[in-house]
């Protein structure tokens, strides 16, 4: 394996057997996408997952309404998963797209599984669940207890990669405010600097 390999970066050298590390970059096979194709679609079970090494997507549900609502986005060495479709074979309820052309790693859950035996590979899989729970539960708390200014400043402190690279108006959807509130917070904000 290349001595830069992307998936390097996901998973360190210096955690792993040389052998073992091989046999899981083995497994991925790298996928590029267009800006607005889908990685996961609704309704569909997804029974891999992807490392994304350059490029930005989102996932986004429809409402009732029919509005179009951002529920997450991913960037370089994110991983882009539908937890639930993936381990208990649900169908998706959300869409992944690109927002931007993509490079991905993509593994398949056959072959995830044949990687199962080597505790490290095991230990950043859960790691990276507990990662995500967390950041979604934080998320869910923030629509409902925070003002959309503090929202706003959180994701530009936590992912600005994001914030330059995403029309705004997925932006706003994602912190639950119309495209017209963050353009008034972000002015007030720069007024500040």
């Amino acid at each position: 394996m290349g001595e830069n390999h992307f998936l390097k970066q996901i998973f360190k050298e210096q955690n792993f057997r040389t052998e073992d590390l091989d046999e899981i970059i083995q497994q991925y096979q790298r996928i590029e996408f267009s800006k607005n194709d889908y990685l996961i679609t609704e309704g569909t079970t997804a029974d891999f997952y992807y490392f994304v090494e350059s490029g930005y997507a989102r996932s986004y549900v429809i409402d009732l309404e029919g509005n179009d609502i951002s529920t997450s986005f991913f960037g370089s060495t994110d991983i882009v998963i539908d937890w639930h479709s993936y381990f208990l074979k649900a169908k998706c309820r959300e869409n992944i797209q690109a927002i931007t052309p993509c490079v991905v790693w993509k593994i398949t859950f056959k072959n995830f599984m044949k990687l199962f035996h080597i505790e490290t590979f095991r230990e950043i899989g859960r790691t990276r669940l507990i990662n995500n729970y967390f950041e979604l539960k934080n998320h869910s708390i923030s629509i409902i207890a925070d003002p959309a200014k503090d929202r706003y400043l959180n994701l530009l402190k936590t992912k600005p990669d994001i914030v330059q690279n995403v029309p705004l108006k997925q932006i706003a959807t994602y912190l639950g405010i119309t495209d017209t509130s963050l353009s008034r917070i972000r002015k007030e904000i720069s007024e500040k600097k």
